[in-house]
């Protein structure tokens, strides 16, 4: 994808068909809104999953943040940074937050820019469900964070919000 576009980019990923996986992806079109309206230098990426071409949209970038749905965060969600990691078993789909960090270091031979992770607590992924009741309370608390974070897109601000959690 862009090298080099916005310093920041949010990477959210889920489907839509299962119930609270739809978290990610109700997170991220609410932020495309919100960085429309507002003229805010972020870069959105939404997929059903993480894969290792997600790699190339963090090349060139200053911060990192995935949305996710998350069935062990706890409630309403967690927030907190991701360093790089080998995937005990690498695929060419379906990687961690930190999978596709240790992606970006060894194929483009570069440090992954600091990265953190926002995962909404879920809790029914059923096939042809919306939101259950508890998800939809989990996503308005995170989306409360998520524009607070995007509109300050700072390594240092967003370490001290991860550490205070």
């Amino acid at each position: 994808m862009s090298a080099g576009g916005a310093g920041l980019v949010v990477l959210g990923c889920g489907n839509p068909s299962r119930g609270d996986d739809a978290l990610g992806c109700e997170l991220l079109q609410r932020l495309e809104r919100l960085v429309a309206d507002e003229a805010l230098a972020v870069e959105c990426v939404l997929g059903f999953q993480l894969q290792i071409e997600h790699a190339l949209d963090i090349v060139g970038r200053k911060l990192v943040l995935f949305v996710d749905a998350s069935v062990s965060a706890q409630a309403p969600f967690s927030f907190g940074p991701v360093a790089a990691r080998a995937e005990r078993a690498p695929t060419t789909h379906a990687l961690s937050p930190g999978g596709v960090l240790e992606v970006l270091e060894r194929v483009q031979g570069q440090v992954a820019p600091p990265a953190y992770v926002l995962a909404v607590r879920g809790a029914a992924f059923e096939l042809g469900e919306g939101l259950s009741p508890a998800a939809a309370k989990n996503l308005e608390l995170a989306w409360h964070l998520l524009q607070q974070l995007v509109r300050a897109p700072s390594p240092a601000a967003w370490r001290a919000r991860a550490e205070a959690a």
